[in-house]
């Protein structure tokens, strides 16, 4: 595995691309386009081509699933972008792991945490790394789960 790459599924989400040796090769929004008023989608395309770039990575995904106090319409987006990442994984035949948000908040001490603490830990972990916007926090999470996959293939090696 050359890459680990931390893939935070939300339409507000994002891309982490780590070396094997812990430093940030990128970092990108979700590529999203409007489809109709007020609907938007992942655009698998674009996200191909990020994600070709480091076809000899690995993906962790955060897996994903409604929550009791979410509306059906978007608990199905959040469902819809997380199989429009698992489907991209496969079709370039990309090793895919799956990660509880609860597994990877854990290992980094967030659980019960507000989530611009993450946004906090990622800035302290990666300070090259522009995270300064309230919006950063896809951005920071998909950093988070990359350095969880590479803490955790450090663990197994």
């Amino acid at each position: 595995m050359n890459y680990i790459i931390g893939v935070d599924p939300g339409l507000s989400g994002a891309i982490a691309v780590l070396g094997v040796r812990g430093v940030v090769l990128e970092v990108a929004d979700m590529p999203i386009a409007k489809v109709k008023k007020g609907k938007n989608e992942i655009m698998a395309g674009p996200l191909a081509e990020i994600l070709r770039e480091y076809d000899a990575g690995e993906v962790w995904l955060e897996s994903v699933h409604a929550m009791p106090a979410q509306g059906v319409s978007s608990s199905f987006s959040f469902g819809d972008s997380f199989g429009v990442v698992k489907g991209v994984a496969a079709a370039l035949e990309m090793p895919l792991r799956l990660v509880t948000p609860q597994a990877w908040k854990k290992h980094h001490g967030l659980l019960r945490t507000d989530k611009d603490v993450s946004r906090t830990l990622a800035s302290q972990l990666y300070p090259k790394v522009d995270l300064h916007r309230k919006k950063d926090i896809g951005r920071a999470d998909a950093l988070l789960i990359a350095r969880y996959g590479l803490d955790q293939m450090a663990r197994s090696a």
